[in-house]
């Protein structure tokens, strides 16, 4: 009799700590992925981040922070009479060189804080607006070449911008140029560089109907490239698709169910899910919206009331005639979490907060543990716990793809100035990276390493390419995939750009012992990938090659 209740009781365990989470959360507790400690310390909090082609990083924060931890070199100081300290000879920004894990003091001059950008066709990052003094200056930072980096630093242009942007969000157009979107107290949206055509300001009415009193909900809007060359612009818990170019809305989409806020300072993250199928003239595009706040959690938070964030992620087919939003469960409530598209097409969603929202000192619970969605999984399956961090990622958080595949992780600053003491979360200065599981170790015989084409490699649009890799393991020919990535301008949650395009799947023919080609073509139109510098990566069996850095003009 004993026996039989300890069998019945087992099975009742089981099914309440097995079987019933993973049904009926529809998440999986796979535990997979390395952290790895970069530096103790970069002396400043990485609040903006852009990998450049030359694989060195961009991070910046903000002038108005006080002494950073990292002197500007040779005696270097700013001055400015309406800031924190009037003579400041500390650095805001630095250069972070991945090959050789360290850092270079940079010199910016204006005020930078929650400011945006995007990096130009010739590869140099275009950077606009900011705080204060800041807010109309565009700066310009054009990657080093060879040793000279004593003179490779920002060179800021003033009133470079039309209307103040801060809080605004950019994005690369098919012909190259920068349209800058929205921001505090700006309803409108202009375009860089300036020229006899651009040289006005255009009003966007929609920026004006989702923005809430008090708390606005709709800074930092989405904005994505569609494939017929208009705009999807979400903003708060709307959106629509808009053609710049005719200053008129093409389509309006239905609001995402529940109707919460996903945008600053709620605070939800979103992308653009790969574009596959580039050549047909129908190309799906769909867009994941993950993460935010409720209405008043901004407000309740500066009461110290933290309401639970969201723990719902909207899906939806931008390209569809009549399209829905499909709703998902994430494992965790987050808001200020980041979203990362990873070379082999899968999105990483990483940082943030289970409760409260952005905002100084309005988060609280920090999440550790990131989140694989695998957007080709069958509804139910598509999330899956990764291992956590020890480093509490909040306010002011940032996270970008690096060519090898790994993920740098920087910053939170949830309060302002530099703060290490006497607060729930100091200050961060630290940098690390989230390696997923494709870089174990046990996988590197499925591991893909791309031959030729060579890296900085020179394409048109349209143009055939014969990809050569070599794979030590047995080659599954139909699990072979060649990927494009845009590595994107990433801040408060979002990152600007950010764009995966799949060149091909299969067709993969030996050529020699564990040596292979693949037959690609480059995408035949600016709209589906703007000009500029890309990462190609072979995929095998979901697991990337080391990326090249392609140039296509």
């Amino acid at each position: 009799m004993t026996t039989k209740r300890t069998i019945i009781l087992f099975f009742i365990l089981y099914n309440l700590l097995v079987l019933l989470p993973c049904h009926d959360q529809n998440f999986a507790y796979v535990k997979g992925g390395k952290w790895n400690l970069l530096m103790s310390s970069i002396g400043i909090s990485a609040m903006h981040m852009q990998l450049l082609h030359n694989d060195k990083v961009i991070i910046f924060d903000r002038t108005d922070f006080g002494k950073s931890n990292i002197s500007l070199p040779h005696g270097k100081c700013r001055k400015h009479t309406n800031e924190t300290l009037e003579v400041d000879c500390t650095a805001h920004s630095v250069e972070y060189d991945v090959t050789t894990n360290s850092i270079r003091p940079l010199m910016v001059l204006t005020d930078v804080w929650c400011s945006s950008g995007s990096v130009n066709s010739n590869g140099s990052l275009i950077q606009t607006g900011g705080y204060k003094y800041g807010e109309k200056v565009v700066r310009v930072f054009r990657p080093c070449k060879g040793n000279n980096i004593t003179s490779c630093d920002w060179r800021e242009i003033q009133r470079g911008l039309l209307q103040q942007r801060w809080y605004a969000t950019n994005h690369i157009l098919p012909d190259g140029r920068q349209i800058i979107i929205g921001g505090h107290k700006a309803f409108t949206y202009e375009f860089y560089p300036k020229t006899a055509l651009t040289q006005n300001l255009y009003k966007l009415p929609f920026l004006l109907k989702t923005k809430e009193p008090k708390v606005e909900n709709n800074l930092y809007p989405f904005v994505f490239l569609n494939v017929d060359g208009n705009l999807f612009i979400f903003a708060n818990n709307q959106a629509i698709l808009f053609d710049y170019k005719k200053t008129m809305v093409v389509k309006t989409y239905p609001q995402i169910p529940g109707g919460d806020p996903r945008n600053y300072p709620s605070t939800g993250s979103a992308v653009l899910l790969p574009l596959k199928n580039l050549h047909p003239k129908n190309i799906q595009a769909e867009v994941l919206v993950c993460g935010g706040a409720s209405k008043d959690s901004y407000l309740k938070a500066n009461q110290s009331i933290f309401i639970d964030a969201l723990n719902t992620c909207g899906r939806i087919t931008v390209t569809d005639p009549n399209p829905e939003w499909a709703m998902e469960t994430m494992p965790m409530a987050r808001t200020m979490s980041d979203m990362v598209i990873l070379p082999n097409g899968d999105v990483l969603i990483i940082n943030g907060a289970e409760k409260g929202t952005a905002g100084w000192n309005c988060g609280r619970n920090p999440v550790l543990s990131p989140v694989i969605y695998r957007p080709d999984n069958p509804f139910g399956s598509r999330f899956e716990i990764q291992n956590p961090s020890n480093i509490p990622r909040m306010y002011h958080s940032t996270s970008v793809l690096l060519r090898d595949g790994r993920v740098l992780i920087g910053g939170s600053n949830p309060h302002q100035y530099y703060n290490f003491t006497g607060v729930i979360f100091p200050t961060e200065l630290r940098l690390e990276a989230f390696s997923p599981s494709y870089l174990d170790c046990e996988s590197a015989n499925l591991c893909p390493r791309i031959v030729s084409p060579h890296s900085q490699v020179e394409f048109k649009y349209g143009q055939k390419i014969l990809v050569q890799f070599t794979v030590s393991g047995r080659v599954n020919k139909n699990l072979v995939m060649v990927t494009m990535v845009a590595p994107g301008f990433n801040t408060h949650s979002f990152t600007m750009n950010q764009r995966l395009l799949v060149l091909a799947n299969g067709n993969v023919k030996p050529i020699g012992k564990s040596a292979y080609r693949i037959d690609i073509r480059t995408p035949n139109s600016r709209q589906i990938a703007p000009p500029g510098y890309y990462l190609l990566f072979v995929v095998h069996q979901d697991i990337p090659s080391e990326g090249i850095w392609i140039h296509i003009h």
